[in-house]
């Protein structure tokens, strides 16, 4: 057996576990890979180690770090209540608002990632504070975020253009970002509906009067420092592009000297099965990558695509592949290149839609767990939820989300 489709086989070995064991797929994806890697494949073990994200690792380390800080010594809590009152007692506008806070922080160039790391925490707080869906906050913080992941000024944007001009695909900057954007609107608002947000008008007087009216105390100096430093946090990301993880880690550690929080207390509640789950995915798709696992889906597309279906056809095997990895750290810089490749294959072809179809369908499925984002919400979800529900009802709609890829990418870059 190949090495290539060995490595393919381990990756498809270890989502199926995920799926239907309770094993943690991040442990098994490592023991994978070194298997593949190393006993069968020959290669050195730094080789297979270096496939470890470890900007990834520090930035959910971070992140979910200075968040369980804030979460400890109840901050989070006051900022949950008072965000609350922006809804005017609507309960239905609060993942409205969200959603509307996390697509204007993505597009002014803090990206995707770096803006669901900063409002998940407070979003999911929210929610569970006064009886919203873990699920549906979660649809409406990571879509929103995406809607500005493709911005020219967000990291995601630039690493996608890029990868584009270097493939002779230039001056496109904009109609990448719109197309992105109103697909990714479409999707959560479609969720939102779909997943009983009009219901919540109806109930939220109560349920918002209730919450609000259960701690009246203003912020005391360490919760007053906490909101500081992670102001301070958004400013450099947004305006100064500090890294996110980076900037967390400096701002947690302004908290823990100036025992602002109990580090001890905040270590223990990071979610560290979502982190190795996250960053041991990650090395199993890097080995594909070496192995040549990736390449063996260039020439499976170009048997089975025309001219008219290949956008069909990738924008489902992009979707497919971005719902267990990250869109711009994985599935762009490997799926963009091949565009020229896949055209000359097929006799034919418009390189634009099918760049768009790949940045479209890869960010549509973002709100899966094994994603970058939908990592982050899960482990910003409040004590009182079933993560892993809430895990299993997020894998099954980033799975959908590569079928309604398909179709959407189908009609508008293939047919139209």
């Amino acid at each position: 057996m190949s090495l290539p489709l060995l490595s393919v086989l381990a990756f498809a070995l270890a989502i199926g576990l995920s799926c239907f064991t309770p094993v943690n797929v991040g442990f098994t994806s490592i023991a994978l890979a070194f298997l593949v890697g190393v006993v069968f494949g020959g290669m050195k073990v730094g080789e297979v180690a270096a496939g470890f994200p470890a900007g990834l690792f520090l930035i959910l380390v971070g992140v979910t770090l200075l968040f369980s800080q804030a979460g400890v010594n109840g901050t989070l809590e006051k900022v949950a209540r008072r965000s609350v009152r922006l809804a005017r007692g609507n309960l239905g506008m609060i993942p409205i608002i969200f959603f509307a806070l996390a697509s204007a922080l993505a597009t002014i160039g803090a990206g995707n990632i770096a803006t669901t790391a900063l409002l998940a925490p407070i979003a999911m707080a929210v929610a569970g504070k006064v009886g919203i869906s873990a699920f549906l906050m979660t649809v409406m913080v990571a879509t929103g975020a995406n809607t500005g992941a493709l911005s020219p000024f967000a990291p995601t944007g630039v690493i996608a253009n890029g990868i584009q001009a270097r493939i002779g695909i230039t001056g496109v900057q904009w109609p990448t970002f719109y197309n992105n954007f109103i697909a990714q609107a479409f999707v959560a608002f479609a969720g939102y509906f779909a997943l009983g947000g009009l219901r919540l008008f109806g109930r939220g007087r109560a349920a918002l009067d209730e919450f609000l009216s259960e701690d009246q105390q203003p912020f005391d100096g360490k919760q007053k420092l906490t909101l500081a430093v992670i102001a301070a946090l958004i400013v450099g990301v947004v305006f100064f592009r500090v890294d996110v993880g980076m900037g967390a880690f400096l701002a947690a550690g302004v908290l823990t000297l100036a025992r602002a929080s109990n580090e001890e207390a905040a270590v223990k509640a990071m979610p560290w099965n979502m982190i190795v789950m996250v960053s041991g995915v990650t090395v199993l798709i890097a080995l594909l990558e070496k192995t040549g696992g990736m390449d063996l889906f260039t020439s499976i597309l170009a048997r089975f695509s025309t001219p008219t279906t290949v956008t069909a056809v990738v924008a489902f095997v992009t979707g497919l592949v971005s719902v267990y990895s990250s869109s711009s750290g994985v599935v762009l810089p490997a799926f963009l290149p091949m565009i020229p490749g896949l055209i000359q294959r097929l006799g034919g072809g418009d390189p634009v839609a099918l760049a768009s179809t790949i940045n479209v369908s890869a960010h549509l499925v973002d709100v899966s767990p094994l994603s970058t984002l939908g990592a982050l919400c899960i482990a910003s979800a409040p004590a009182t939820e079933d993560r892993a529900k809430l895990f299993n009802k997020l894998l099954a709609w980033g799975l959908s989300m590569s079928v309604v890829g398909a179709i959407v990418c189908f009609v508008f870059f293939g047919l139209l």
